[in-house]
């Protein structure tokens, strides 16, 4: 019981530390900020007194104005509502998909990099040919082809687009976990806890893994904006999710035909995605800055 007291102190101390120096970075801060706000925005949407499908032809094309905060659309729908609810399905997407290809890239790069041989040449052959794959072509065709599937669970394009987007971009971070495996499995610590008995699970788990966090959470920012801006363009192209569902690139779509008789209509969603975007680049240069080893291990 004693010897653990030191280790949670230790573990409390270096989180206060690296909480303090995210913190220290402005544009993090207000960027996280930010993304709170939107998040919660889009939590309570419902609260919103107009339906982002109810259509009002007698109220379409309106300007921004008291009732209508983002103005309103072709078919009289109020776009801050739509706005509400696309953030819900697009930062949804972003953050499962990230989990998704997270989890996968963590399994592959952990054994690749740890076992070594034939295993790492394996698993890297794998990997290397999904990432010759044409990427936004694959999701068009599977995002195509799986919505005509006769299960009843492919035709939630929601789903339909988190898998493909999390198959599809898993390569990334098993190639940065690989590399920070092959390093970390040299160091004197590995080959204590080995010498003491201790298994590969335990190794990877309970000692390597840990020391990985920072790099594969600055990592998964990267894969969440990627993941946003490819749900959007898919979206936007008709091959993301389907309507009636709202996302912002579903109503970026159907406002390119209307940029200059309602600019609205497309200046919304479009800056809601570069803000989105902006702020969880921030958020990761924060991270980056906050678990920099030399910087940390100087301020101690």
């Amino acid at each position: 019981m004693s010897s653990s007291l030191p280790n949670a102190r230790r573990v409390e101390g270096m989180g206060r530390l690296i909480a303090r120096r995210f913190f220290k970075h402005r544009l993090a801060g207000i960027a996280i900020s930010v993304l709170a706000i939107l998040v919660l925005a889009s939590i309570l949407a419902p609260l919103n007194p107009y339906s982002p499908t109810d259509q009002e032809p007698v109220n379409s094309f309106q300007k921004p104005n008291v009732a209508h905060f983002f103005g309103t659309d072709e078919l009289g729908r109020d776009v801050f509502s739509r706005i509400l609810y696309g953030g819900r399905v697009s930062l949804s997407v972003g953050l499962l998909s990230t989990v998704l290809s997270i989890s996968v890239g963590i399994l592959v790069g952990a054994l690749a990099g740890y076992f070594g041989g034939w295993t790492d040449s394996v698993l890297m052959r794998i990997t290397d040919a999904f990432l010759t794959f044409p990427t936004i072509f694959v999701l068009i065709l599977l995002g195509a082809l799986l919505r005509e599937q006769p299960l009843p669970w492919m035709k939630n394009s929601v789903l339909i687009v988190i898998l493909i987007i999390g198959a599809l971009s898993w390569m990334w971070p098993a190639r940065l976990v690989r590399s920070l495996f092959l390093v970390l499995r040299e160091k004197e610590f590995v080959a204590a806890t080995r010498a003491l008995g201790g298994s590969d699970s335990r190794i990877i788990t309970r000692h390597i893994l840990p020391n990985c966090i920072g790099p594969i959470l600055v990592s998964g920012t990267l894969q969440m904006a990627y993941a946003i801006i490819t749900e959007s363009g898919l979206s936007y192209l008709g091959f993301g999710v389907q309507p009636p569902t709202p996302t912002w690139g579903s109503i970026l779509s159907t406002a390119q035909n209307q940029v200059f008789r309602a600019p609205w209509l497309g200046f919304f969603p479009g800056l809601m995605i570069f803000i989105t975007v902006m702020a969880i680049n921030y958020i990761g240069d924060g991270l980056r800055d906050a678990f920099d080893p030399y910087v940390i291990h100087s301020e101690k």
